[in-house]
């Protein structure tokens, strides 16, 4: 059993105007803000909106102490994608210097829309299968965008380069099942997992070109029109991303639909068109193990305890299935 305690999320933050003002002054001097509103959403991150009164509103993200690292990165991965004909979010101001407020920051531009999951609840099933189905092309714009090597994304590039798809994620996995033990996950169950995904490593070979994958792709962090029909205004949250197969991307966007989401997961199987490998189902389903061992990791390192035992069972039916 691990020993090292939860990592903190979400900086706290004690933020005057007059602090707001001097990153402000930054970019736009003299542009007056007048107010400051944090945003719902963001597990990792705290996120404010920063009200001007002679200029559109912008959005600060500030990244907790023991991830000051994502900063850099999601700066990175905004600039792979600003040309990929999607709406992100423009960065105004990225600061690790600590001078103006304790943690790193970026200051981006504020993207038309609300969030889509605040409006899900009063769609139709028309109307979210349409809505997915805009998201599901956009992902595969994403998708289209090439890296150098398969590997988990840091600051600047690749952090750890693996050189096929096989290589990258038996290595995720085997750090996963590790820490899984570690963190006192049943090293029974472990043993059998690992047989399984050996097993069936062949269907990893499949994806030769490392892509980018935004792996955290959900109604969270995807902006809507705020009345009538939804409309894709944005796509927000880069800072999970990875250079890997495509279908792994699928797979964790898939992983957060329940059984009721129907429209949602065939809106977006719609509209990011079919796949070309007539064994994806398989190898969706391989990653689905993926995102919940690595779900599993996270909630015990943040000290979530309480979620453990239903992903367990996941784990247990995954282990039987893999059988």
């Amino acid at each position: 059993m691990s020993d090292d305690p939860p990592l903190q999320l979400k900086p706290r933050l004690e933020i005057s105007i007059d602090q707001v003002q001097a990153i402000i002054d930054r970019v736009a001097p003299g542009s007056p803000v007048a107010a400051i509103t944090e945003l719902r959403g963001g597990k990792i991150s705290t996120i404010l909106e920063i009200t001007r009164a002679d200029a559109p509103s912008c959005i600060l993200k500030v990244y907790p102490a023991q991830l000051q690292w994502k900063m850099a990165k999601e700066v990175y991965v905004l600039g792979l994608v600003r040309d990929a004909g999607i709406a992100i979010p423009r960065t105004l101001m990225a600061d690790d210097s600590r001078a103006l407020i304790d943690f790193n920051f970026v200051l981006m531009s504020k993207l038309d829309g609300v969030v889509l999951g605040n409006r899900e609840a009063a769609l139709t099933d028309q109307e979210l299968f349409s809505i997915y189905a805009a998201m599901g092309a956009a992902l595969r714009h994403i998708n289209g965008i090439t890296l150098d090597s398969f590997g988990y994304i840091g600051p600047h590039g690749v952090w750890t380069s693996h050189p096929t798809n096989r290589a990258y994620m038996s290595a995720q996995f085997e750090r996963k099942l590790t820490e899984f033990c570690t963190r006192g996950g049943d090293e029974a169950l472990a043993a059998r997992l690992r047989a399984g995904i050996l097993a069936r490593s062949v269907l990893l070979d499949a994806a030769d070109t490392p892509r980018l994958c935004h792996y955290d792709f959900h109604a969270g962090n995807v902006l809507v029109t705020p009345e009538g029909q939804p409309r894709l205004t944005g796509i927000v949250d880069f800072e999970n991303a990875t250079a890997g197969d495509p279908l792994m991307d699928v797979a964790k966007a898939l992983y957060y639909f329940t059984p009721k989401d129907a429209p949602k997961r065939d809106g977006l199987l719609a509209g990011y068109g079919a796949s070309d490998r007539s064994d994806w189902e398989a190898t969706i389903a391989l990653y689905r193990l993926a995102s919940t061992l690595e779900l599993w990791c996270w909630f015990a390192q943040i000290g979530k305890m309480d979620a453990l035992p239903k992903i367990t069972e996941e784990l247990e039916r995954a282990a039987n299935t893999l059988a």
